[in-house]
């Protein structure tokens, strides 16, 4: 998604906390100890089981990511799900091999750290894939949209067969960028990773008696809301055979509202997306909605005739759509550009302190001066990491032997992309992806799509108009996000392997496979969608993947200039582009007491585009959550993320059957629409007359 930061999400770090108790604030590695658990070989964490299991879940939390990917670009951390669905799975396997006389190897907490490091590596691919996005935005689906530079050279249809081979050959180089400086990362300048930390918290919780029971729990009200909202999903689907009809479309708040798209679409899965997502990005989401659909597209509009022709289509960049696509890139690039100098201007202060104060200290360096009381956890987790070293030799052969693969094929795919195109940001891209990891393990915002657009507009500048340099910037946007994607990918996963006592090794290769795994299930799923929907990409229809337009408009703005906007969108896009720098360091001097209250600019600008309805949905979900914590904090703390999970996979995995029903030619049987009493009044005297 653009919102990386709703990975983030409270609930999160709530998860290391059980009925308001610290999971952790005894010695974790001695509870262990005492239990008589020993941590098993790197190969016995890589089981068959926990490859078939994650396979499962890929599956799964790939339509998920995809469903959420190709309607609003909004995508919770999902790590949660995973490593609760990976301990039930696995637990009821073993559970029924035990009673059999079967079992030959227990459960373990770091095979449950492979399942979720497998599945979120396979289910990131759905995003950093850039199916919503670059990828889908070289189509002549999103090229017509556009208007601007849809010529043949500037367009590139899916196809099975090339988004999986250019997957390949570009997902793996992130993994290999980071492997040596791994120690450096997580032991010597002991980044905290809080994604990754608070998973570990979760995971080594289920697996104390007292964690299991609640895991339980847990998995149960996870399959009662995943059943309501999978039941939910194919109910709705009897009232949708024909366009605008069905519950999606209910106009809550009236006929006029729902013009201007606010209205509550009954959405299961943006209800628990609410839930898992921060106060902060849902108000922000809704104050952006009712700034642009409630205040500025309607008097915009009314400028019809005077700053753009009133002949224009809807979908023209030259009319209304200009505005609402431009702006809103605005506001991203503002946001992002300040956090990106922040964020770096964080990671060169914080490595010039490190080194100052000679805070990178060797492990059993006896010569260091410095003397420093380490815990017993520790200790003995950086015993356990230390001692399965994957050799630094082999990740930089693996480095560069996927850069010349890569060098070689990518022109092959994409011929607007040079080799030297690529070339130059195999040389830059270890830099940028030790930047994001380190930044990440600071603030645990990921800024690959950040990274990305750097690319698009340097690589497509460079290419020029004249040589398919909207495709080529696109291209390299997919190129460099997922190199720096996986990046920090891997090091949140290191960090959580170091505190489950997962051996590197077997982390590593979780990563790996996972990541292949993502490279054939993403665009299989992709390409179901795309071929089951006849509409899909349309702006207004069920799947619009709206950041496809935004990223080839972004691709088109670094290519041809400014020429493509419409009248006064330049001044007003200078206007929110300096409104969200100033936004976010309003909020970084008012510090974190204020800062909350303060909306987030990139949240702000997503319903720019997409519309308020799904604002509405999330609202709701923080309003349920709200009560729920009022009401009984320790429960819904630890309970929350489970019917959030629940209502977001349930509906979620609705799209594989209902995918198949449209490829079948299966319609739903009837039609709900909502009308104004005027127009109700025609169609019965149209009806009544024939």
């Amino acid at each position: 998604m653009e919102v990386e930061r709703s990975k983030k999400d409270d609930d999160l770090n709530n998860a290391a906390t059980v009925d308001g108790e610290s999971t952790e604030e005894v010695s974790v590695e001695r509870i262990f100890e005492v239990s008589g658990e020993a941590p098993p070989a790197w190969q016995n964490q890589l089981t068959f089981r926990a490859m078939i299991v994650s396979f499962i879940l890929s599956i799964l939390f790939t339509f998920v990511v995809m469903k959420l990917n190709l309607t609003t670009g909004i995508i919770p951390s999902l790590n949660i799900s995973a490593g609760l669905l990976g301990f039930f799975f696995v637990k009821t396997w073993t559970k029924l091999l035990h009673k059999a006389g079967f079992l030959k190897q227990p459960f373990t907490r770091q095979e449950n750290t492979v399942i979720q490091t497998c599945v979120v590596a396979s289910s990131g691919i759905a995003f950093s894939g850039g199916f919503g996005s670059y990828l889908f935005g070289m189509s002549d689906i999103v090229a017509k949209q556009s208007g601007e530079a849809n010529t043949p050279i500037n367009i590139k249809n899916p196809h099975l067969g090339w988004m999986i081979g250019f997957l390949f050959i570009v997902s793996f180089l992130g993994l290999f960028s980071v492997v040596p400086l791994r120690k450096i990362m997580i032991v010597d300048f002991k980044l905290t990773y809080p994604s990754g930390t608070a998973t570990a918290h979760l995971i080594n919780s289920f697996h104390t008696p007292q964690g299991a029971k609640l895991a339980k729990k847990q998995v149960r009200a996870l399959g009662k809301f995943f059943s309501f909202s999978f039941l939910w999903g194919f109910f709705q689907w009897f009232f949708t055979s024909g366009d605008d009809c069905g519950f999606a479309n209910f106009p809550t708040f009236g006929l006029k509202a729902y013009k201007n798209k606010f209205y509550f679409d009954f959405s299961a899965t943006y209800v628990g997306v609410g839930m898992i997502c921060p106060y902060l990005i849902n108000v922000s989401l809704l104050v952006g909605s009712i700034l642009s659909w409630g205040v500025m597209w309607p008097l915009i509009g009314a400028q019809k005739g005077n700053w753009y022709s009133s002949d224009l289509k809807s979908t023209s960049l030259h009319g209304l759509q200009g505005y609402k696509v431009f702006i809103a890139i605005a506001l991203i690039l503002g946001d992002g550009l300040y956090n990106f100098i922040k964020v770096l201007g964080r990671t060169i202060v914080g490595l010039y302190k490190q080194f100052k104060n000679r805070d990178v200290l060797p492990v059993n360096d006896r010569s260091s001066p410095t003397t420093i009381t380490v815990s017993y956890d520790d200790k003995r987790r950086t015993e356990l990491f230390l001692k399965d070293r994957i050799p630094s030799w082999m990740a930089v052969s693996g480095y560069i032997i996927m850069a010349i693969v890569s060098i070689i094929t990518v022109p092959h795919i994409f011929p607007q992309l040079k080799w030297y195109h690529i070339l130059t940001m195999y040389i830059i891209a270890p830099v940028l992806a030790f930047c994001n990891a380190y930044g990440c393990g600071l603030t645990d915002w990921s800024l690959a799509s950040t990274y990305g657009k750097l690319a698009i507009f340097t690589i497509g500048a460079w290419a020029g108009a004249a040589n398919g340099g909207v495709l080529a910037g696109l291209a390299a946007c997919g190129v460099m996000m997922n190199i720096v994607s996986t990046a920090s990918d891997l090091m949140q996963d290191f960090k959580t392997g170091y505190m489950t006592l997962a051996s590197p090794r077997s982390m590593f290769l979780s990563q790996a496979i996972g990541t292949a795994m993502g490279c054939v299930i993403s665009p299989c799923v992709f390409w179901l969608f795309y071929k089951a929907f006849p509409d899909f990409g349309q702006t207004g229809t069920a799947y619009p993947a709206p950041y496809a337009l935004v990223y080839r408009n972004m691709s088109i703005l670094g290519v041809e200039g400014f020429s493509a906007l419409p009248k006064h969108c330049l001044m007003l896009c200078y206007i929110f582009f300096a409104a969200a720098v100033f936004v976010n360091g309003v909020r970084d001097l008012v510090g974190p007491k204020w800062a909350r209250y303060i909306p987030l600019p990139m949240a702000m600008a997503i319903p720019f585009y997409i519309g308020g309805y799904f604002t509405i949905d999330m609202c709701v979900g923080s309003l349920i959550l709200f009560i729920w914590r009022k009401l009984n904090r320790p429960k819904a703390d630890a309970y929350s993320s489970a019917v959030a999970s629940g209502l977001i996979c349930g509906e979620g995995i609705w799209t594989l059957p209902s995918s198949i029903l449209a490829l079948a030619g299966v319609k739903p049987p009837i039609c709900m629409k909502f009308l104004s009493s005027s127009t109700n009044v025609k169609v019965d005297s149209f009806l009544h007359s024939s």
